[in-house]
């Protein structure tokens, strides 16, 4: 086992920690967003702290590929050439610089076409994921060679695709919000935003119990 595989799997188990952790911290400040008896600007307060704290698990799904797939690298798990390795990392990096751009980019004019970009580039990781799992479970082993990582990218791509209908699902939340603020809470508008809440949260079960699977099949299949 060597150093540099260490901190790969110190790196792996703290994207996941604050992937995770983030996810619930974010999960219960949405409670406080159309708290019945807050005042609009106590909701908005609630809001920022849910954003800020949404960041972490933003910013490890972009990341977290990079040490796992290192990882497998390293350990002769999956066969790619070193430039695809490095490929692997630019593009999580990428993904970084857009998740960072789109939450410090506030009203700034490419935040609407940057936000598009980052939900078609979620979907071709999505279909990339997918295809090389699939390939992998169904016999092809010229690339991912144990089963286990083929399942955690499929597993993966799930997490991703739930990121995405929590996006969906959130939509109109965003207006009905500004109304709220510009206009103080009322139950028209409140029916508005907990409807949206409550058909994001089964999106975020899932990505609780897809990380824990993720989990569970690297601490008990991984043998460096």
């Amino acid at each position: 086992m060597t150093e540099n595989y260490l901190l790969l799997k110190l790196l792996h188990i703290v994207l996941f920690v604050y992937w995770l952790g983030g996810d619930l911290g974010t999960f219960y400040a949405s409670r406080f967003v159309a708290k019945e008896g807050l005042s609009a600007q106590q909701r908005l307060t609630a809001l920022k702290i849910m954003m800020g704290v949404d960041q972490g698990p933003r910013i490890c799904m972009a990341l977290i590929l990079g040490p796992g797939i290192q990882m497998a690298f390293n350990l002769g798990l999956i066969q790619i050439p070193v430039w695809t390795m490095v490929a692997t990392w630019l593009v999580c990096l990428y993904w970084l610089g857009m998740v960072l751009a789109i939450h410090f980019g506030h009203d700034k004019s490419y935040v609407p076409r940057l936000t598009k970009i980052d939900f078609n580039f979620r979907l071709v990781i999505i279909g990339l994921c997918l295809f090389f799992a699939v390939q992998s479970l169904l016999g092809d082993k010229s690339i991912i060679l144990a089963d286990f990582l083929a399942w955690k990218l499929v597993v993966f791509a799930l997490l991703v695709a739930c990121g995405l209908g929590i996006r969906m699902m959130l939509k109109p939340f965003g207006p009905a919000f500004m109304t709220m603020v510009q206009q103080g809470p009322n139950q028209q508008i409140d029916s508005v935003i907990l409807n949206c809440l409550a058909k994001a949260r089964p999106f975020v079960y899932l990505i609780w119990v897809g990380l824990l699977i993720n989990t569970a099949l690297g601490m008990h299949l991984i043998k460096p």
